[in-house]
């Protein structure tokens, strides 16, 4: 899922202080972080919000593309990252492509876990929970195609979780019932009684999957990208040096009032410094 290297990107060019940039639309990337320090606790880290864009799961692929592709130009020149993972299903799923023939760092893009839940799946009918944005695109159903075949694949957009997950990381109460919508929205198709894996197609869902379990009951496993991502992260970086020069930051494109209601959860993350972009 990532750009090949050229030579000059090297273990031996790189800076060691270059960070390994990731970017969301929001605080969903967190979870895809979360999975990055586990394995790779020394590297320096830029956690990008485009909170100023949120919610991407509403816009056309037009408007995402083009946001992602020139925000992430500009933050790659002015950050210089060793590589760029787009921490968002929506973006990947629709900017990926554009986005690596316009950066010359490595990408790692997020796209739905429809794999490992049709290796897992024992009842052979899988959920998956999206933004919009995703659940329409032509990857999923290649996705689908590729690695689901014979077995069943029950998509639900569920935009309330994205809200949802942004409120829980800013001390917010968040109304069990949006957790029971999207539950419904999947159990309520034909087949979606026999449901037992689901897959969490965007990274703020995760970040509230202990909300998720309750409302679909006992049996149902869920699965997401975020070790993946880590993992494709670390074969990439694999040999090169890194040194903390200074504590890890969150950017945001917007300024607004919660911001600092969810310092505590990016302090948690190791993110201890916060600025606008």
């Amino acid at each position: 899922m990532a750009q090949t290297p050229s030579p000059a990107a090297g273990p031996a060019a790189v800076d060691p202080a270059a960070p390994v940039l990731l970017f969301d639309s929001g605080v969903g990337g967190l979870s895809v972080l979360g999975a990055v320090r586990a394995l790779l606790p020394d590297a320096p880290v830029i956690y990008a919000a485009d909170n100023a864009g949120l919610p991407y799961g509403e816009k056309t692929e037009a408007e995402i593309a083009a946001r992602v592709a020139g925000l992430l130009g500009r933050m790659t020149e002015r950050l210089r990252p060793r590589l760029v993972c787009i921490a968002c299903n929506t973006a990947s799923t629709i900017a990926l492509a554009m986005v690596r023939d316009v950066l010359e760092v490595p990408i790692v893009g997020t796209v739905p876990a429809i794999k490992p839940a049709a290796a897992q799946t024992r009842s052979g009918v899988i959920g998956l929970l999206g933004t919009a944005a995703t659940i329409r695109q032509g990857y999923v159903d290649r996705l689908e195609a590729e690695f689901a075949g014979g077995k069943t694949l029950l998509r639900f957009a569920a935009p309330e979780l994205v809200s949802a997950a942004e409120a829980r990381l800013r001390g917010e109460p968040v109304e069990p019932a949006v957790f029971a919508r999207a539950a419904a929205g999947l159990r309520d198709q034909p087949g979606g009684d026999r449901i037992d894996t689901v897959v969490l197609a965007c990274t703020h869902f995760p970040l509230v999957a202990g909300d998720l379990a309750r409302a679909f009951g006992p049996g149902v496993d869920f699965v997401d990208g975020s070790a993946g991502i880590a993992r494709r992260i670390a074969h990439l970086l694999q040999g090169q040096t890194f040194a903390r020069r200074e504590p890890d930051l969150a950017l945001f494109t917007g300024d607004e009032p919660g911001l600092a209601a969810l310092q505590p959860a990016l302090d948690r993350y190791g993110l201890t410094r916060r600025a606008l972009f």
